[in-house]
């Protein structure tokens, strides 16, 4: 059995947003999309890149589910990102609830055709 299975990038650090100011403009300024549990707020950059954070809203259980929910959006993203157009800065919030990969996975990718960010 054979599968198309593309091997995906590295999560490189160019492509985190860190400054608590840039995540706040894009809070602030950035569009929105959301289904259920999760949204993505996203805004064009200057980059040949995108960038991306992932916030987790305040009371988001305890330090291993806060961990556990970043990793599997970071490796929905670093699975997805070759399929997005480039030259974004995205946020990605997730809410408390069924939270595993494979629902990550259908989170993100739906947001991410609902905001126009899919290469065509």
């Amino acid at each position: 059995m054979e599968t198309d299975f593309v091997m995906a990038g590295k999560f490189r650090r160019e492509e985190r947003i860190k400054n608590p100011a840039e995540i706040k403009n894009l809070f602030k300024n950035g569009k929105k999309v959301s289904v259920s549990g999760a949204k993505l707020f996203f805004a064009k950059s200057d980059n040949d890149f995108n960038r991306i954070a992932f916030p987790l809203p305040r009371g988001y259980g305890n330090a291993v589910q806060r961990n556990a929910s970043k990793r599997y959006s970071r490796e929905v993203y670093r699975f997805y990102k070759t399929f997005l157009n480039t030259g974004y800065d995205m946020l990605l919030l997730v809410y408390p609830g069924n939270d595993s990969f494979s629902t990550r996975c259908v989170q993100f990718r739906t947001l991410c055709n609902k905001a126009g960010l899919v290469r065509e």
